[in-house]
């Protein structure tokens, strides 16, 4: 685990610094588009990095894409990154 991936923000202040509600950050999980941490007793937990694909997400709904496909681009974008570390590429 990675100082960036590290479950260190409660869900109210990630939606703030993603400029979101709450409850969107809720269906985002519920949707699979991300999966914050857990603490001991339930509450999330989101990281840099999960703020980054928030942001991402944010921008994608921007862009006229619905959940189903930003999903779909998320997982698409996932691979292209395993199948450039796989060859050596860290280009980006």
């Amino acid at each position: 685990m990675t100082a960036s991936d590290k479950g260190v923000y409660a869900i109210s202040v990630a939606a703030e610094m993603v400029a979101m509600e709450i409850q969107n950050l809720r269906v985002y999980e519920r949707r699979g588009l991300l999966s914050p941490d857990r603490t001991s007793g339930g509450s999330r937990l989101y990281s840099a990095d999960d703020v980054d694909r928030l942001v991402r997400i944010r921008t994608l709904l921007a862009d006229g894409l619905n959940l189903a496909g930003i999903a779909r681009v998320l997982d698409l974008e996932e691979e292209v990154e395993r199948l450039r570390a796989r060859l050596g590429d860290t280009s980006a």
